[in-house]
């Protein structure tokens, strides 16, 4: 994902819930990484379980998908 795609997305994706005072735990992984996990998935058809060791664990940006 290229600088001028990012900042088209980023105000478009969810703010954490510890960044308005919330509650909960900083996230591992910032929202390009898992949303370049996400389009990886989309882009070559592969099943979430099955993603390169390259990018968090299915389950990370499962959830940040699911959200």
């Amino acid at each position: 994902m290229t600088d001028a795609e990012w900042a088209e997305v980023r105000p478009l994706l969810p703010v954490p819930a510890w960044l308005q005072g919330r509650g909960g735990r900083p996230e591992g992984y910032c929202h390009r990484q898992l949303l370049d996990a996400i389009r990886y998935l989309v882009a070559g058809g592969i099943s979430w379980r099955a993603m390169p060791a390259d990018f968090p664990g299915w389950s990370r940006f499962y959830a940040f998908f699911r959200r």
